[in-house]
């Protein structure tokens, strides 16, 4: 079957693009996909749809702020979202202006410092490259003056509340400009209350990058490439996974970034390869999972390379139906939305 990406296309009224968090961190909805059986239940419930054994696998990225507003030489306005830091004097960014900067023109930034667009970025060419024009660090400069990115469809501006709310509560590693948004349903009290019934945790980093939010510009999906990220999966993390499958336990992914990292650093045996490498694995419906067991994912924009991810593994029908169910029964979508407990599908 030739899939089209409107194939992954669904109505979703708009008042159900979740604004703002849950009181509770895991105060949302949970809709549990099994096959063609969907049942309504609350995040705080999950501790009892896992099991002693199983293995959680999180991603560590911490979100930085990526976002910066200034102007350009001329004079124009620009807004700069970064895609990623390649070293303390290097990034790729995304650019928002009336006219897109030449290569070897200056920006400053927040009023505070330059930055030097050098040339295109990117497997299509739309992102930039820049570079600091003086001494310094983009790290620090991003703490310093960046803000914090939040997804395009939250229509305010951050907030004090969204500088913690929008990281989980185990973020560590910084590199990210969008959240693992899964693994923002888990509190401390719910880590704890897993480990005390026997359920493993185990941690890899990859750092989403603003690609995520790029729409797809083809027909037929078998036409995208995907935009890279980088990924990192520690010895410690390889190992609980080659222990679980050995005792029978489930491997689950908490979010799509920790199972994208999974499936591109899998081996046929169902083990994972230690290391870090970049991945553009772009997942759809046909592809044999090699790694993870369940997902525990948040509810995905129509036409997007991630909701082409979830129908691949639960079933191309049973998330359309899922979709449907969530959308009569008023779930609420996306980052700051409610989640989902999928089952796969071989």
């Amino acid at each position: 079957m030739s899939l089209t990406v409107d194939d992954f296309d669904f109505p979703l009224p708009p008042d159900l693009i979740a604004q703002h968090p849950a009181s509770e961190r895991s105060g949302s909805r949970l809709l549990h996909v099994c096959g063609q059986l969907e049942i309504d239940r609350k995040f705080e419930n999950l501790p009892e749809l896992v099991k002693a054994g199983d293995l959680l696998v999180f991603n560590d990225t911490r979100v930085i702020k990526a976002r910066f507003f200034g102007r350009k030489e001329t004079g124009g306005l620009v807004e700069i979202m970064l895609e990623r830091i390649v070293d303390a004097t290097h990034a790729i960014c995304q650019i928002r202006a009336s006219k897109a900067p030449k290569p070897g023109s200056t920006m400053k930034l927040a009023d505070a410092f330059e930055v030097r667009m050098t040339g295109r970025a990117g497997t299509d060419g739309d992102f930039f490259a820049l570079e600091l024009v003086e001494p310094g660090d983009f790290w620090e400069l991003a703490e310093q003056y960046g803000k914090l990115p939040l997804p395009p469809y939250i229509e305010h501006p951050a907030e004090g509340a969204d500088e913690t709310r929008y990281q989980t509560v185990y973020a560590r590693e910084p590199g990210a400009v969008a959240a693992p948004t899964a693994g923002l349903h888990f509190d401390e009290a719910m880590l704890e209350t897993l480990r005390a019934q026997g359920v493993n945790t185990a941690f890899l980093t990859l750092h989403v990058g603003a690609g995520t939010y790029r729409p797809m510009r083809v027909e037929k999906i078998a036409d995208h490439r995907m935009h890279s990220e980088r990924f990192e999966i520690p010895q410690a993390t390889a190992e609980a996974i080659a222990a679980t499958l050995a005792a029978g336990g489930r491997v689950i992914a908490v979010g799509t970034t920790s199972l994208r990292a999974l499936e591109s650093a899998g081996n046929d045996d169902g083990t994972v390869r230690v290391g870090g490498a970049e991945t553009s694995i772009f997942i759809t419906p046909g592809y044999r999972f090699k790694v993870v067991d369940r997902l525990i994912t948040n509810f995905h924009l129509p036409k997007s390379t991630l909701l082409m991810l979830v129908s691949a593994f639960a079933g191309y029908d049973n998330i359309r139906a899922a979709y449907a169910h969530a959308v009569a029964e008023r779930y609420r979508f996306f980052s700051y939305g409610d989640a989902m407990l999928l089952e796969r599908v071989d």
